[in-house]
């Protein structure tokens, strides 16, 4: 439900829809964590939009499936692959079998992301290590695996003016601090740095790094957030815009971002947030 300013109740937001588009016609597109969430409408949004899928998955075997055969319903290939993203042996094995399969990467949408909150000085050592594991050293995993196709493969004209594509999903908490959560801001400042650094690395192999920072987005890990109108309309102190994000918001990010649209955007965080940066508690001054 949507909240208004004054504190009632609005209709839900219709997402509107677009004549069909297959933008990412030919091109091979791997999303880490897209059995739920952002990643599931990733997935969906680029396998709609004509890229082959592979649907990566820690746990939730159905759910991953389920993904795998609406992206098979609009006319594209996917498949389940399940791989820990902390693990260096399981992504090369997602890899080899993704070669194997489609032949190829041409887009990597680095989004398997995790949790662990806690007061800092409550903050355990293991819940630390598995935020910075998984949200970021698996970023860096996946990412390396994709670069060394893409140099391996370079430029294919007929496909994109790009050699490849990688776009990491990071956070607002990549420039937000985030009390209460200092692993996770962590991680997201690590990643951005991370996508920056490799973007100006590999630039001259026309392979593009950017990052979407999304906010407050309606997905399963933040239930809490805004399923009631008190907590809704909490949270939309904190987004001028006064909607909570889709999942479908950050899908068509993803989908431009990785088409021949977005050639010239490279070593950048495009913040889908409804302007939770822009520091709406200083609306009034300060």
């Amino acid at each position: 439900m949507n909240i208004s300013p004054e504190g009632e109740q609005l209709p839900n937001v219709v997402m509107p829809t677009c004549p069909e588009q297959k933008i990412l016609r030919g091109q091979k597109a791997l999303v880490t964590g897209s059995n739920s969430g952002i990643g599931k409408a990733v997935a969906l949004a680029l396998g709609e939009a004509g890229a082959d899928v592979v649907v990566n998955y820690r746990s939730g075997e159905e759910q991953a499936h389920g993904v795998v055969e609406e992206i098979r319903n609009f006319g594209a290939q996917a498949y389940a692959h399940q791989a820990d993203v902390s693990h260096e042996d399981q992504i090369q094995a997602m890899f080899q079998r993704m070669f194997q399969e489609f032949g190829t990467v041409d887009i990597l949408i680095n989004n398997a992301g995790l949790q662990r909150d806690a007061p800092f000085e409550e903050m355990t050592l293991g819940e630390w290590n598995q935020v910075i594991t998984v949200n970021l050293t698996g970023q860096f995993l996946c990412a390396r695996e994709a670069v060394r196709e893409f140099k391996r493969r370079g430029v294919v004209k007929e496909v994109s003016c790009s050699a490849g594509k990688i776009i990491c999903i990071s956070s607002v908490h990549e420039l937000i601090p985030w009390a209460g959560h200092v692993n996770y801001a962590a991680s997201k400042g690590g990643v951005m740095l991370m996508m920056k650094s490799i973007a100006q690395e590999v630039a001259p192999y026309r392979i593009r790094v950017n990052s979407i920072a999304p906010g407050a987005i309606r997905t399963p890990i933040n239930t809490a957030a805004w399923s009631t109108p008190e907590a809704y309309n909490d949270l939309m102190k904190l987004v001028p815009y006064k909607r909570i994000g889709e999942p479908e918001d950050i899908g068509r990010a993803a989908v431009w971002l990785a088409s021949d649209y977005a050639d010239y955007v490279n070593g950048t965080s495009l913040f889908v947030d409804g302007g939770m940066t822009l520091y709406p508690g200083f609306t009034e001054g300060g």
